[in-house]
């Protein structure tokens, strides 16, 4: 296909509505919403926008209001995430970053940094795997008609914060993760799925651990929601629910956890793959670009100033995902600013034909994708991922065990 120009650039004042224009032009008939339904996100994309974020960020408190849902003026929660889902900001910036908060917010807020490395670890030696079911079957109770309704107040917040915004607090996640299969009886992996398609900062890695943690597939434990999570971290949602007298979620749910399956992955000590802990190879003359690495620290881009780049929307997978026009938005911005600072080339189709016979430079990426579309191209130089805790020899059985074995 022809090279797309590039994306207006937002630290080169292009509003969210430029950016928008460009992605219904161009990429429009890949969103879930259609090209007419493309809006943006609550969080901007960008290496701008995310150095702001950095630079503001300020946790004091962090360990108090974390969880807190409403009022958003309370909220504790930093909306880093999509930043570091990107790669626009890394979990070692970030840990460095609040290295003076007050050491109870430091702690908690680390311990977040930490499950997400731990979910790149688990997502690194399970691959694909992590999208079924790792422990147990998930429980079976009997199914709603329809999972989230909306004419609970709850769940309607839910459905539109994510399906408008792009973002949720970590407690709402849990909330209609735990709404959805628990209580609902509906199958996780297509509540995953539509979660994911939404989410700015949606990873497989991350969204599918919380999801089989919450739900009981991969902790054995299924978590339970009801009127009472609401009541303490958004009581306004239920003083202004019309079903306030006759709650659906008044009492814990029954879900028992399902059965234990008979197939499970080794998640017990064994090599995690990491990748090259040096620069392997050399002569890449175009560094190859994902959404996994999208900022101007990417170790491949920043190697070589003067070096070009590409970057490919991958037509075929993201038909298959329907990514939500906000997801589109938010990678069409990062790329803007990018090309803003040097020789970005924006293409789409399928990676393999698209970038084909060029030697390529790439930072290398813990995700599946990664690894095939680099057997189907020339890539003669690779760049190590910056991990937080490089992988090891070591079990993803349990996050409490890894954290205490990780030496951070």
């Amino acid at each position: 296909m022809p090279v797309l120009p590039a994306p207006p650039a937002p630290s080169s004042g292009a509003s969210a509505d430029d950016v928008v224009a460009w992605v219904r032009e161009h990429l429009g008939d890949l969103a879930r919403e259609g090209a007419d339904g493309v809006r943006p996100g609550v969080v901007r994309g960008g290496q701008a926008a995310a150095d702001a974020a950095l630079a503001g960020l300020d946790i004091g408190g962090y360990a108090r209001s974390r969880s807190t849902v409403l009022p958003e003026s309370r909220r504790g929660a930093t909306r880093m995430s999509p930043y570091i889902r990107h790669g626009l900001l890394t979990l070692p910036e970030v840990w460095d970053a609040v290295a003076d908060a007050p050491g109870g917010d430091k702690k908690r807020y680390r311990d977040e940094l930490l499950w997400q490395e731990y979910a790149r670890h688990l997502y690194a030696r399970t691959g694909t795997a992590l999208g079924w079911s790792l422990r147990r079957e998930q429980p079976r109770p009997e199914p709603w008609p329809e999972p989230l309704r909306r004419d609970m107040a709850c769940n309607d917040f839910l459905v539109t914060s994510l399906t408008e915004d792009g973002w949720l607090v970590n407690q709402t996640r849990m909330w209609l993760a735990s709404q959805w299969s628990v209580r609902a009886g509906g199958q996780w992996r297509a509540g995953e799925d539509a979660m994911f398609a939404h989410l700015l900062d949606g990873s497989r890695a991350a969204n599918r651990l919380g999801w089989q943690w919450t739900i009981g597939t991969g902790s054995g434990k299924p978590y339970g929601f009801s009127r009472w999570q609401v009541e303490k971290r958004a009581p306004a949602l239920c003083q202004g629910c019309a079903l306030r007298d006759a709650c659906p979620i008044q009492d814990w749910p029954e879900a028992e956890p399902g059965p234990w399956l008979d197939d499970q992955p080794d998640l017990g000590k064994a090599p995690v793959p990491g990748g090259p802990d040096e620069v392997e190879g050399s002569g890449g003359e175009v560094v190859w670009l994902t959404a996994e690495s999208l900022g101007t620290g990417d170790p491949a881009l920043a190697a070589d100033p003067d070096r070009p780049a590409v970057f490919c929307f991958d037509d075929p997978l993201l038909r298959r995902l329907e990514l939500s026009g906000k997801r589109l938005v938010f990678l069409a911005e990062c790329l803007g600013d990018l090309a803003a600072e040097r020789d970005v080339e924006v293409r789409r189709g399928a990676v393999a034909t698209e970038l084909a016979g060029r030697p390529l430079a790439s930072t290398y990426a813990p995700v599946p994708g990664w690894g095939r579309h680099r057997e189907q191209l020339d890539v003669v130089e690779v760049h190590p991922w910056p991990w937080l805790v490089r992988p090891r020899t070591a079990s993803v059985r349990s996050f409490s065990a890894w954290r205490k074995s990780s030496g951070r």
